[in-house]
């Protein structure tokens, strides 16, 4: 797979041993069992696979060599780079500027750009009316681009059962901005529609069924269909595609229930299924795939706690939350900071939407097993202060040094 050069303050000399040494043991990633980090009084697991993917680095190394390459212009990103504010931070002190909010809200208005601008698009891609609007000012969108593969990927299914006359059904969260581009580009070919869960997606299959009223769709679906879009009409021929980052479990589930419902409707068998439901396949980038492959084994393993690390707006990091919270005690951060004291720990409450204090977090036992792992678009070198931070609170003499001489080997 491709290197890309992104700062050094991203890495961790010690998470990149570890990483390579599970590399080189599992060149396949068949095993997904943590690894241990033994500190004696402290006993970490960290997930086989967490932290930056090949879609977060290749935006990164794009969105720092375009500030090196166009020094004395405005460099402007769409929105945020990735849902990491270490990374979005370190780009601000670079003087790049954000046009709009994570919900597509301004920021700094469209007409205060001109030609000369440099207008970077994040890695979650934007919707087609941005980039015409863009290039209308003269702006070469396709130069700067940081859109994932893996979401254009996702753009290309959509592309292309289009094509054979199925709507498309986006499971996403409708505010992201993953799903607002990918629907962008899904309703320019056919008629689009997105569920955010499968509640929603057992609402869609009443109008599939024929059990509620075509009338009351406007209100169910607001501002989440295609313009024209009729479910008598529509939703006869459909096709599921998601957001590169949901859960690949609700992904699966929701693609698994409204195929049912078309088989039942149309009395279909396997062979002539496709009739009426599109095989998609997984539409998942491989990341995910890993990072909650990786959380399964992780939670296999019996601890007293986890500790998730990440940006609080990271549609993959909080999807590792849940499965986590499912289990065991759970807490999600940003930053090692977030851990006040040995006692202390200030985390995100996904629930609640804000941070909260939970006193006591560590329990009084000998050895602490904690699980750890971090989303997409977190830097290693956030793992390692984590790591760090907690070691520091028992008394052990292994070193963080020592640790890291040994996965060399």
């Amino acid at each position: 797979m491709k290197q890309f050069t992104i700062p050094f303050t991203y890495r961790s000399p010690l998470i990149s041993a570890i990483k390579n040494k599970r590399k080189q043991q599992d060149k396949m990633k068949k095993d997904f069992t943590p690894t241990l980090l033994d500190f004696g009084p402290l006993q970490i697991y960290l997930a086989r696979h967490f932290g930056f993917c090949y879609g977060v680095e290749n935006a990164i190394e794009i969105a720092f060599r375009t500030v090196d390459e166009n020094p004395g212009k405005r460099i402007f990103l769409l929105s945020e780079m990735i849902h990491n504010p270490q990374v979005n931070a370190d780009l601000l002190r670079r003087g790049v500027q954000f046009l709009q909010d994570t919900n597509g809200k301004p920021i700094i208005p469209f007409e205060d750009l001109t030609a000369d601008d440099v207008v970077i698009i994040p890695a979650f891609g934007t919707t087609l009316a941005i980039e015409e609007k863009l290039n209308a000012i003269g702006i070469a969108t396709e130069k700067y681009n940081t859109t994932c593969p893996f979401v254009e990927k996702v753009w290309n299914r959509s592309e292309q059962i289009a094509a054979k006359n199925y709507s498309v059904v986006v499971h996403g969260k409708p505010t992201h901005e993953e799903t607002r581009a990918t629907f962008s580009h899904a309703a320019f070919g056919t008629p689009t529609i997105v569920v955010n869960d499968m509640n929603e997606a057992i609402l869609l299959g009443k109008y599939i069924s024929g059990e509620k009223d075509p009338s009351t769709f406007a209100q169910d679906f607001f501002g989440r269909y295609s313009e024209g879009f009729d479910p008598q009409r529509d939703l006869e021929r459909i096709g599921v595609v998601n957001q590169t980052t949901m859960l690949a479990s609700d992904t699966q589930a929701i693609s698994d229930y409204l195929k049912q419902l078309m088989i039942t409707k149309y009395e279909l068998t396997e062979s002539n299924v496709s009739d009426r439901f599109a095989d998609t396949k997984d539409t998942l980038c491989y990341a995910t795939n890993d990072n909650q492959s990786a959380m399964y084994g992780l939670l296999a393993q019996d601890a007293d706690l986890a500790i998730v690390v990440g940006g609080y707006n990271s549609s993959n990091t909080s999807h590792l939350v849940e499965l986590c919270e499912e289990k065991l005690p759970t807490y999600f951060i940003n930053d090692a900071e977030k851990i006040i004291s040995s006692t202390e720990i200030l985390h995100f409450d996904l629930h609640l939407k804000k941070e909260i204090s939970t006193h006591d977090f560590l329990p009084m036992k000998t050895p602490v097993k904690i699980l750890i792992s971090s989303g997409a678009s977190c830097p290693d070198a956030l793992v390692e202060k984590l790591i760090e931070k907690l070691q520091g609170y028992f008394d052990t003499k292994v070193s963080l040094d020592s640790l890291q001489a040994g996965f060399e080997l």
